[in-house]
């Protein structure tokens, strides 16, 4: 199997968990990766479906066992990465591999596989926009909204280094755009 990588990544609010959905949906052999983490299960997760759940002494065990693709210590020992061997899970399956990962994630798939990696960044229309999803959401506090705010402005910057940008404007269109554009990745040769 010639299996290849989805990467996308977005700011909060852009759309993008819908924009997955909608791909997982469709009739391309695409499955989502499950990341683990170090952080402890919550109420109604489940271990291998949200998350692979890891000590986290095991997880730096496999770091240093260079087990991750990809990996970061997103808060003080809350880790969060791709193990290798869900790759290859979802390649001996047959299926390319779709990923949600934030910016370095992604540039560090794309670095790792940068003929079998395609990597997407959707982005809002606007950062007005992007604030107004935000609200209209209503589940931040404002503490929760500026810290949101501050990230997607942060990760906009990295935008240009994607392959490909689709903004969001409208659902219908982004989701049209973003499958063509999966789906002529997919059918090309390695």
């Amino acid at each position: 199997m010639n299996g290849k990588l989805i990467v996308f990544s977005a700011p909060s609010g852009a759309g993008k968990t819908t924009v997955i959905r909608h791909l997982l949906e469709s009739d391309l052999p695409l499955e989502f990766s499950v990341s683990a983490t170090s952080r402890a299960i919550r109420g109604g997760e489940k271990d291998g479906k949200d998350y692979y759940y890891l000590p986290l002494d095991v997880f730096k065990k496999k770091i240093a066992e260079n087990c991750f693709l990809e990996w970061e210590e997103v808060y003080q020992n809350q880790f969060y990465g791709t193990l290798f061997s869900e790759i290859e899970r979802i390649w001996a399956k047959g299926h390319h591999v779709l990923f949600d990962v934030d910016v370095f994630g992604a540039l560090n798939i794309k670095k790792k596989y940068p003929q079998r990696s395609l990597s997407i960044f959707l982005m809002p229309p606007s950062l007005e926009i992007l604030k107004q999803r935000l609200l209209e959401r209503g589940t931040e506090t404002e503490e929760s909204f500026n810290e949101r705010k501050e990230k997607a402005e942060y990760e906009l910057t990295f935008a240009d280094k994607y392959d490909k940008i689709i903004v969001n404007d409208d659902l219908k269109d982004a989701q049209r755009e973003t499958y063509n554009t999966v789906r002529d990745f997919l059918t090309k040769p390695l």
